[in-house]
């Protein structure tokens, strides 16, 4: 029993699937991981499904039904480690952007018969109902970093997993600066990295995918958008988004909402 595997366990709340297809994209890494783990929970990629409870479980999705706040706190329950995946899972995802009207309103709008409709008022990141271990944020996720993820807590150890802005990137890359070269407005400043400045590489501005970076200071960014001629509408818009909830996010669009 001493060299028994971890059980690993992969469950879905309200998203796209996006988050787990990027843990099954990840080929012959995720092979190596599966080496070490056993797959117990995991409906995206087999029909096998182990009880709890769990050594390691991965959640992608929002909180955003009262089914949703069961599911968790049960999860919660059975798993020894919990990790989020995805702008979902961290930060309520694009469907946060009802927080901001009146949910009840729009399913008068859309469904026959909302009454049989049941859902929160509000899409919500899984930490604003359990005690989350660790949080991998984007839209979708990195699977390196999340291999390397699940790679530390399998080995005891923090995982080692880039806290700085897309900017750091497209100086690595030598990409020319959007902002600065081309008057394109750009979430890299205060955006985490993730996606190998992707965008910019493009010479597109940065969408903020990843969710803002550690002691962000998107005021000096919002100030420097309307410097370019960027209205407050403008500037709301930008920050709402895939992580439109996530609380740096969405003061600065709060602010400017006005």
């Amino acid at each position: 029993m001493a060299n028994k595997k971890p059980k690993l366990a992969v469950f879905k709340m309200s998203s796209c699937d996006g988050c787990q297809l990027s843990l099954l994209d990840a080929e012959d890494e995720l092979l190596d991981v599966l080496g070490g783990v056993e797959l117990a929970y995991f409906p995206e990629a087999s029909s096998r499904m182990q009880k709890g409870p769990y050594d390691i479980g991965l959640v992608e999705g929002s909180i955003t039904t009262p089914r949703n706040v069961e599911e968790i706190r049960q999860i919660r329950k059975e798993c020894k480690i919990l990790i989020t995946i995805g702008a979902c899972a961290t930060a309520g995802g694009i469907q946060a952007l009802r927080n901001w009207k009146d949910t009840k309103e729009f399913t008068k709008i859309v469904y026959a018969s909302p009454e049989y409709i049941s859902t929160l008022d509000r899409s919500m990141p899984v930490s604003a109902f359990v005690h989350v271990d660790f949080e991998l944020r984007g839209c979708p996720i990195n699977k390196y970093q999340l291999i390397e993820v699940l790679n530390a807590f399998l080995n005891s150890r923090k995982p080692n997993v880039p806290s700085y802005s897309v900017c750091i990137d497209c100086k690595l890359k030598g990409n020319i600066c959007v902002m600065t070269a081309h008057g394109i407005p750009c979430l890299g400043p205060v955006t985490h990295t993730g996606c190998n400045a992707l965008c910019p590489s493009y010479n597109r501005g940065c969408f903020g995918c990843y969710g803002p970076m550690d002691s962000v200071n998107t005021s000096s960014l919002a100030k420097q958008f309307k410097a370019m001629g960027c209205s407050k509408f403008d500037v709301m818009i930008a920050f709402r988004s895939f992580n439109a909830y996530a609380e740096a996010f969405r003061k600065e669009s709060e602010a400017n909402e006005k």
